[in-house]
């Protein structure tokens, strides 16, 4: 179905198009625009990279991509029709006088230009004042900013400053791609469409919330990037605040970008700070060591390639979160992310409290309460676990434990499942923000995690180890033990 009633024709200008994000990511998210019919007929692809390359090889550069990552057969007809998008510009970054070859190549006209910073966020200041002084920025145009931002709240006050000077808030795209995966989507309409979880989503109903993102990688050959970083920035201070956001917040006046943001902000704005008084009750660090995985050994995280073998950085992350509002109040919410764990595997498992009373004891003894498990990959669907009744004459009410599962992929089978990039992309084009992360919620986030790594620095908290392929060190079951819970696995 075509969507281009508010989409006018743009010049789509990637910073970095031959950087690992833009050919795993970026080209094919187009590509698959270009299948569904949804970028404007006279929109272009302005590849910008250092690189001296000319329009051959780029083609032959994105077609050997499109093929690697794109899953479905290409099809050669839709592919000549996005290869003719293409244009291809060497820049030095950092040279504000190159930006005049840039300028040059660019359509004059009233097309909108899109800016994706696919480039280390340091440059994005660069990239801004190279664009200023050739006088490519107008009002309509806007700017896509890759995570992460910054490395800390002060960092991200720098880098968002800089961009600031030139772009207005309006027409920033701060992009978190969880935000754009179908599951994460489907929170709100789950919790906002549903009168079964809107009646029952508050501390009344819910006894706790456990969030999971899983990665079975490494660090793939990024060591400079990642141990600088390390998992609480990498992936606590976004993905897992922004799910935990969508989960907990209020219901927004619409969806808006302003009425769903706002409600974010609060959510992230009462959580409980954690700091060198209670982080070694709320918090869990660990690093993997050499472990197997699927059979096969793999290097712990100071034995990788290029690895420094004094580094304490984190790889592992769990953490016990509260909210200080009516709704949540007293409800924790558990949040676990790691590399080197066994399976790729990102999930929330909502925890209902148990019944009261259980008139069912001859049969089962101690009734479970109700689950709600929300898969955001690699099987994306909702699971709902409630008793029911076994089907028989025996005078006894025999019960068990049963399933309602919803699969996207076997209910929707006729249904190709959108890449997170793909609706991002399209947001992007057609000036919607209500998916992307306002600066407030990124200097909320800051607040909170640097509050955490202050606390892990004056504490001298060091990474527990755990064996590559586990599910964390052993801390990280006692942290939700000490609460008489378990994680699910």
């Amino acid at each position: 179905m075509k969507n281009l009633d508010c989409q006018s024709a743009s010049e789509i200008v990637l910073f970095g198009a031959l950087g690992d994000l833009s050919r795993r990511k970026l080209l094919p998210a187009l590509y698959q625009l270009e299948v569904s019919s949804l970028i404007h007929p006279d929109s272009r692809i302005v590849a910008v990279a250092r690189q001296s390359i000319d329009l051959k090889e780029l083609t032959a550069l994105v077609v050997e991509n499109l093929t690697n990552f794109v899953s479905e057969t290409i099809d050669e007809a839709v592919l000549a029709r996005f290869i003719s998008r293409l244009v291809y510009q060497s820049l030095d970054f950092k040279d504000t006088d190159s930006y005049k070859q840039l300028a040059q190549t660019l359509s004059e006209g009233n097309k909108t230009r899109v800016y994706y910073f696919s480039t280390p966020p340091a440059i994005y200041g660069d990239i801004c004042d190279g664009l200023h002084h050739a006088d490519l920025i107008t009002a309509a145009d806007r700017v896509v900013m890759e995570k992460p931002i910054g490395h800390s709240l002060e960092s991200s006050k720098d880098i968002n400053d800089q961009v600031s000077r030139y772009f207005k808030e309006n027409q920033i795209y701060r992009i978190d791609h969880y935000l754009g995966k179908e599951t994460v989507l489907n929170l709100l309409v789950l919790r906002f469409a549903n009168s079964l979880f809107t009646t029952n989503w508050d501390r009344n109903s819910v006894d706790h919330v456990q969030i999971t993102v899983a990665e079975s990688v490494g660090i793939e050959g990024r060591w400079g990037f990642y141990d600088e970083a390390g998992q609480m920035r990498d992936m606590v201070q976004n993905h897992l605040l922004q799910i935990l956001s969508l989960l907990a917040m209020e219901p927004p006046a619409d969806l808006s970008a302003d009425s769903v943001r706002a409600e974010k902000l609060k959510v992230i704005k009462a959580l409980t700070p954690i700091d060198k008084h209670n982080v070694k009750e709320k918090t869990v660090r660990g690093q993997y060591s050499d472990g197997y995985l699927e059979g096969v050994a793999v290097p712990g995280y100071l034995n990788e390639e290029g690895a420094n073998e004094n580094s304490n950085t984190e790889t592992f992350v769990a953490i016990k979160a509260e909210i200080e509002n009516w709704r949540w109040a007293g409800v924790p919410f558990y949040l676990r992310t790691g590399k080197r764990m066994p399976k790729k595997h990102s999930e929330i498992v909502v925890h209902f409290k148990q019944q009261p009373h259980n008139i069912f004891k001859d049969s089962y003894s101690d009734l479970p309460a109700n689950k709600l498990t929300i898969r955001l990959q690699p099987d994306e669907g909702v699971e709902l676990q409630m008793m029911n009744k076994i089907p028989g004459i025996a005078s006894q009410m025999n019960i068990q434990e049963n399933k309602l599962d919803l699969s996207f992929s076997e209910t929707y089978d006729n249904e190709r499942v959108v890449d997170a990039y793909e609706r991002l992309m399209l947001e992007i084009l057609n000036g919607n923000q209500s998916l992307f992360v306002s600066r407030d919620e990124v200097e909320a986030a800051w607040t909170w995690a640097d509050s955490i790594i202050d606390a892990w620095k004056s504490t001298n908290e060091q990474p527990k180890p755990y064996p590559a392929g586990s599910w964390g060190p052993v801390s990280s079951i006692s942290l939700i033990a000490r609460d008489d819970r378990q994680w699910v696995e």
